[in-house]
């Protein structure tokens, strides 16, 4: 289901003519189609309740009106009125029933697309190329993710369900008031029609300020997200105070656009409802002359009496349930938004399958990139580099030279603006990345770790492994010696973002992460940076154990952990400018000559 819902996305003809405004506006809703169409049969069971709790209501005032009509009359017997009530009571229950599966069947359809939609946001959002949120914060994500959903399950649960009612009430209501009084019925529709037109334009401006008041509250959680993991730098920087204040303006303008939409609302509910009842109690007042008149009964100007409080009230719940809609359709709007985002990084039609082996040969070719948002500066110009089975090749260079563009164009998190990069002699775009990144494994400079145990971390790497391929990965990156003085070993929980660990031991555990999924292409981007000069050391040992019989391609700033590289590629402005072994470069007096008389040498 969740696929269907997230694939679908119908064509939109270039010459075809715009859909009328208000009809754009609701449209959104139209998005929720492919989570409800799963779930057909629960629909037809509340609608069916729906009709029969709506029914039973519109019997009631019939019910009286014989009640009146037939029971409190001079020749009446108590068996008549105990029969009516009876009725009444038999009818109450039956009522009650209805409504409570209606109730029951519509909230459980609310609950269940919620989560399906949930899912199938969070997951589109988990396929996004790294790209992708390089201009749209996490933090707003999140609220779409709760906020908007909320707003969604609130009208497919109950909003929609009292609407539905109200509407067969209102319906329904206007027809036995034309079968009771066809008189006053004609004077009904004129004032309700002359109160309700006017109030359509209140609900267009509350489905703007809905959307308008939506982003405001994504824009708190974006902010707030931001602040709140980085707390730490936060109060190095003293700017508590001036971050709080930045939070205390959106908050602001978060609440002036929930106001505006509130101001809204209720002047159409106060419309509506003041409109409506205004209406009733004048038409109830040409009945009570009707009565004095002789020309209707007591008992059928009560059942219109009824019919008309049930007309009203099934207009003011329509009214509300209307702010409701609007408020759902923008949230609708923002989260298709989210669900119809395409990544930039697309697998092909018919993927090229990859050669099993225990090692990777990757050629770069002519390879040059540009990153969208800086197309007038080249990140890789012209690369052309061969990288050999089993070969451990360091890429050295300072800030700004294309290293980690180097390797997050490995990992097909963007593709070559022109060139190519070859995997085992397949390019990488007629690969699937999911198949090309399972044959990478990376330790970044800045390691993640999740807020699980020791352990889950560790199997992030190799989710089948066992306990004991675990603990060997962990013993080859020098990681089980501190696990194991954790005070649950490797059922311990290590916190958020790892933060109940140093930033060695924290490296380390990635390490350990890439070791256990066993690639034939290691990538290791300052792998040991954070590493104290005695942890480097064991770490050091571990990723040479590692790296025996793999491919390995090394970043790195410090030039004294990769000396025993076959060889260094040392980049500048995106060029390569120089390769050889550490000895041959030095000789060379080049750019590598010069950073290893400061680093090295020093």
């Amino acid at each position: 289901m969740t696929a269907t819902a997230s694939d679908s996305r119908p064509g939109v003809s270039a010459t075809a003519s715009p859909p009328p405004k208000t009809a754009r506006k609701l449209s959104a809703l139209a998005g929720l189609l492919p989570f409800l169409r799963p779930y057909r049969g629960y629909l037809a069971v509340a609608t069916v309740m729906l009709v029969l709790s709506s029914a039973a209501m519109l019997v009631v005032p019939i019910a009286f009106r014989d009640l009146i009509d037939k029971g409190f009359v001079r020749n009446a017997t108590s068996g008549d009125i105990n029969g009516h009530f009876a009725a009444l009571g038999v009818l109450a229950v039956f009522w009650a029933l209805a409504t409570a599966g209606r109730y029951y069947f519509v909230s459980w359809i609310g609950e269940r697309v919620t989560a399906d939609l949930r899912s199938a946001v969070y997951r589109r959002m988990l396929f996004q190329a790294p790209a992708y949120f390089e201009t749209t914060r996490t933090g707003e994500v999140l609220s779409r993710l709760t906020g908007d959903t909320t707003l969604v399950q609130t009208v497919v649960g109950s909003s929609v369900s009292m609407g539905l009612r109200s509407v067969l009430q209102f319906i329904g209501g206007l027809v036995m008031l034309g079968v009771t009084s066809p008189r006053l019925f004609a004077i009904t529709a004129v004032l309700l029609i002359a109160v309700v037109v006017p109030l359509v334009a209140i609900g267009r401006a509350v489905k703007r300020v809905s959307r308008d008041a939506q982003d405001r509250v994504a824009d708190t959680s974006a902010i707030a997200g931001e602040i709140l993991n980085a707390v730490p730098t936060v109060q190095a920087f003293t700017q508590e105070n001036a971050e709080a204040a930045r939070y205390d303006r959106t908050v602001e303008s978060s609440f002036d656009s929930a106001i505006r939409r509130t101001r809204l609302r209720a002047a159409m509910t106060a419309g509506i409802i003041g409109g409506v009842f205004g209406a009733i109690v004048f038409v109830l007042w040409l009945g009570a002359q009707a009565v004095v008149a002789g020309t209707m009964s007591a008992g059928q100007l009560a059942s219109f009496v009824l019919y008309a409080v049930l007309t009203a009230g099934g207009v003011g719940v329509i009214a509300e349930v209307w702010g409701d809609v609007m408020r759902a359709a923008g949230a609708t709007e923002r989260l298709i938004e989210l669900l119809h985002a395409e990544s930039t990084i697309q697998p092909p039609a018919h993927p090229k399958p990859l050669p099993e082996s225990r090692q990777a040969r990757i050629e770069f070719r002519d390879l040059s990139f540009r990153y969208p948002s800086r197309p007038d500066t080249a990140a890789l110009d012209h690369i052309a580099l061969d990288i050999r089975e089993g070969e451990t090749v360091a890429v050295v260079g300072p800030s700004g030279a294309g290293k980690t563009t180097l390797f997050q164009l490995l990992l097909r998190f963007h593709d070559a603006s022109s060139g190519a990069i070859l995997f085992n002699g397949v390019d990488l775009r007629d690969l699937d990345p999911e198949s090309l990144r399972a044959r990478i494994g990376i330790v970044p400079q800045d390691a993640v770790i999740f807020s699980a145990d020791a352990a889950t971390n560790i199997r992030y790497g190799n989710p089948n492994a066992t306990d004991e391929e675990v603990r060997a990965a962990a013993r080859t990156a020098r990681a089980d010696e501190f696990i194991e003085r954790l005070p649950d070993g490797y059922a311990t929980f290590l916190g958020e973002r790892g933060l109940r660990l140093s930033g060695g031991q924290r490296q380390r555990i990635a390490i350990a992460r890439a070791i256990l999924k066993n690639p034939p292409l290691l990538l290791l981007d300052e792998a040991t940076s954070a590493l104290d000069a005695e942890s480097e050391q064991y770490v050091q040992r571990g990723l040479e154990a590692a790296m025996v019989g793999r491919t390995t391609l090394v970043i790195a700033h410090r030039l004294a952990t990769v000396q025993r590289a076959d060889r260094i590629v040392v980049m500048d402005a995106g060029k390569i400018v120089e390769i050889g072994t550490p000895a041959e470069l030095v000789a060379n007096g080049g750019l590598y000559a010069r950073l290893a008389s400061l680093q090295l040498m020093a």
